[in-house]
Formats: structure tokens, C-alpha cells, sequence
């Protein structure tokens, strides 16, 4: 059971929504869930109907365990955690109204990617425009984990990942229920980087599947996957870790894998002939690997590292390239 802590959750997407239904079975007795919606139109709908009136609508909220906020200052100032889960790409905007500080919360980053042109993962960007202190008060939220499996209650697992592990601890407790097992470690830049790259690589396996290719040349793909994630993040932030583990190479499979990943059906859709406008209009959802594939080549930049596969999509994604063509050079590549 969670303790005394006032928790938020920023979002109203799939993901907050599902990490919302944990942690109102999660709080003591007495207290509620804070839980930030941009437009109160969907607050008035989730309040009359106990559903989020957009993502997960399967799911139905006791509302009593829940407070509902449409004012970003409002929210942050009754609470003392702050679950972030919006897309990267919106991140900034969702944050714009926002005239306090979080210098004073424990900041939980449920975001799997990093703020377009500027390259920056979510660690610094609390860090260095809100001074969110890194070594005492910020958690990543890992994977492997979909939040449509979470929302059915499907056994799942969690990476909470953070310099503090007491506060990696107090976040654990708040999140761990029957269906949700959690584990942690102090790599909240690997695991960061992971989950960009697992986005990114999952888009190429949608790809391929697209275009026709089997279950051979996907194994062989993945597993170039896994050795391209470990180059670059043992390049960037060079520590000892393991990749193989779940927040790694676990997400990296449920991904590139999972009818439910949007990253694989994006791919899926482009492999298929579809243009990237018409996919990303058809999808209705935000594929975080879209954004993550150009800031992790604007990142490369620095380090030359070799990446096939992240290169292959971010030519079809940014540079036009035809898909068929880029995979048919990645075939030649990778062994």
C-alpha cells in the first residue's frame, strides 16, 4: 500500500490513465488520487461516467479516490509526487502554464522520449528548467510494460529507476499491486535512452513486417537491435549495466513485438504503402519513436556511433526515403 504521500499523475493519455487505476487501488484509505486533465470537458465527462472519455475507456474509476484538476499550478501544489505521462513532444506546452516550482516534489518521468530539437531527455529537462535535484528527487518509470495490459490487469513489470533508492523504494510501493511487480536501478540515463531507442527500433520492425519479411529476418533484426542499443548507451553513458535485463532488452521485445505498440504499427503502416501523414492521421495516437528518431541522430552527431538501424529510420521518417529502399540497404547490414 502507498503511504501518506499526495501523488499526481500529469496526462490523459493511455498511459496515465492506466498508471491513474493502480494507484487509486494503491492509496490509503482517506485519500485521493490527483490527476490532471488539459480540458475540462474530458474532466466533466470522467466525473460523470468514471471513464476516461478517450484512452482505456474499458476501464471504470471509483471517482471518489480521485481528485480531478485542469490547472497544472493547482495540481503540482496539492501534490508531492508528480507522475509525468504525456508525450515528449508535449511536454513543454502542457508545462507552459505552470508558474510554480518543483524543487520540493519527487518527479517521476513516465515518458519515453526526449524533447524534439533540443535533443534533451526528460532527466534534464526537469532538471535544468524546473531544478529538480537529480540525485535525490527523480524517478524514470521503465517498461516492459503496456498500459493495455496494465488496464486488464494482466501481470506486468516495472522498472523504477533513480539515483535515490530510497525514493526508487517509495515509488516501488506505490505502484506494486497483484498484477504489478516492480524492480529497481540507479540508471535512469540508460533507461531513458532504452526507451527512445526500443521506440525507434520497434518502428523498423513494424517495417518489415509491412513489407513481407518473416520471422527469420525479424529474430535477426531485433537481435542487431539489442547490440546497437547497447553501443550507443554504453557510449553516452558509460556504466556498468546489464542490457539484457527487463528495462532494457524486456522492452525493447514487448515493443517491437505487441499488437498493442503504436511504434510497430506506424511501421507496419509505412511498410504497407501507407504515406507517413496519412498513418500518423489514421493512428489517432502519438508514436514516441517519430520524435525519438531525430533527436537520437542529432544526438549521434557527437559520438559517431554506428547505428543501421535507427539511421534507416530516420531517413524514411525525415528524409523521405522510401521505405522498401532503406530496408533493402539495412538487409545488407546487419548479420
Amino acid at each position: 500500500m502507498c503511504g501518506q504521500h499526495r501523488i499526481a499523475v500529469v496526462g490523459g493519455g493511455s498511459w496515465a490513465t492506466a498508471i491513474v487505476s493502480v494507484l487509486i487501488n494503491n492509496v490509503k484509505e482517506g485519500n485521493k488520487v490527483n490527476w490532471y486533465l488539459r480540458k475540462k470537458e474530458h474532466i466533466d465527462y470522467a466525473q460523470k461516467h468514471g471513464q476516461n472519455p478517450k484512452y482505456l475507456n474499458s476501464l471504470i474509476f471509483d471517482t471518489s479516490k480521485i481528485e480531478f484538476y485542469n490547472d497544472i499550478n493547482d495540481v503540482v501544489a496539492n501534490s508531492d509526487i508528480v507522475i509525468f505521462a504525456v508525450p515528449s513532444a508535449f511536454i513543454e506546452s502542457t508545462m507552459q502554464q505552470f508558474t510554480g516550482t518543483l524543487e520540493n516534489h519527487i518527479v517521476v518521468s513516465a515518458i519515453k522520449g526526449m524533447i524534439p530539437d533540443k535533443n534533451i531527455l526528460m532527466a534534464d529537462y526537469f532538471n535544468q528548467t524546473y531544478n529538480v535535484d537529480l540525485d535525490k528527487n527523480f524517478c524514470v518509470l521503465a517498461g516492459p510494460c503496456h498500459a493495455e495490459e496494465v488496464a486488464m490487469q494482466r501481470l506486468s513489470y516495472l522498472t523504477i529507476a533513480s539515483k535515490n533508492l530510497s525514493t526508487a523504494e517509495d515509488i516501488a510501493t506505490c505502484l506494486e499491486c497483484r498484477y504489478l511487480k516492480t524492480s529497481i536501478t540507479d540508471d535512469i540515463y540508460g533507461t531513458e535512452y532504452a526507451a527512445v531507442l526500443k521506440n525507434i527500433f520497434a518502428i523498423a520492425a513494424g517495417m518489415c513486417q509491412g513489407l513481407g519479411y518473416g520471422d527469420n529476418f525479424q529474430a535477426v533484426l531485433i537481435s542487431n537491435a539489442v547490440t546497437e542499443m547497447k553501443r550507443f548507451v554504453d557510449t553516452v553513458h558509460p556504466i556498468t549495466r546489464d542490457i539484457k535485463t527487463s528495462a532494457y532488452l524486456g522492452d525493447l521485445l514487448v515493443t517491437a513485438y505487441s499488437k498493442f505498440s503504436r511504434n510497430r504499427t506506424l511501421g507496419v503502416m509505412l511498410g504497407q504503402g501507407y504515406s507517413l501523414q496519412s498513418a500518423m492521421l489514421e493512428m489517432k495516437m502519438v508514436a514516441e519513436g517519430y520524435y525519438g528518431s531525430k533527436c537520437i541522430f542529432e544526438t549521434n552527431k557527437q559520438y559517431n556511433i554506428d547505428l543501421p538501424i535507427c539511421n534507416a529510420v530516420y531517413n524514411v521518417l525525415h528524409m523521405g526515403k522510401p521505405v522498401k529502399f532503406e530496408i533493402k540497404l539495412l538487409t545488407d547490414k546487419i548479420r
